[in-house]
């Protein structure tokens, strides 16, 4: 699977890995590969993050591979879910998408182990690009 580099906000990561670590040990076993991107990304503090990434309340216009399609959805903390056009970071294409740039690709797997490939075509609106650094 392609697994382009990433860049993290050092605040998402720290609220994310706090997230994860509060979860029921089968849950928290669930969200292995959004650990696992955790890990490998590179880590900038809030205000040195490229205006071009997913950060954790961006809106983000992304591709899937396959369909064309063009969604465009708002990255959120699993509270803020659930609403039209948001997508939970611990949903399989939220995680996904986290750190991404615009114009790179993921092949990520979905429930059922399908891979879904997908391309980040657009980031509509990073909190940190305009200058909401502790959202």
């Amino acid at each position: 699977m392609s697994r382009p580099a990433i860049v993290l906000s050092r605040l998402d990561v720290e609220r994310i890995e706090n997230m994860l670590d509060r979860l029921p040990a089968g849950e928290a076993q669930q969200h292995a590969s959004l650990r696992a991107e955790l890990d490998r990304a590179e880590v900038r503090e809030p205000g040195d993050m490229p205006a071009d990434v997913v950060t954790m309340n961006s809106t983000v216009t992304f591709s899937e591979e396959g369909t064309g399609e063009r969604i465009t959805m708002s990255l959120v903390y699993p509270g803020a879910a659930g609403k039209p056009g948001t997508v939970s970071v611990l949903a399989p294409v939220g995680s996904a998408l986290l750190g991404l740039a615009r114009g790179q690709e993921i092949d990520w797997p979905m429930p059922g182990g399908r891979p879904r490939h997908l391309r980040v075509m657009e980031i509509d609106y990073q909190p940190e690009a305009s200058g909401h650094l502790h959202r």
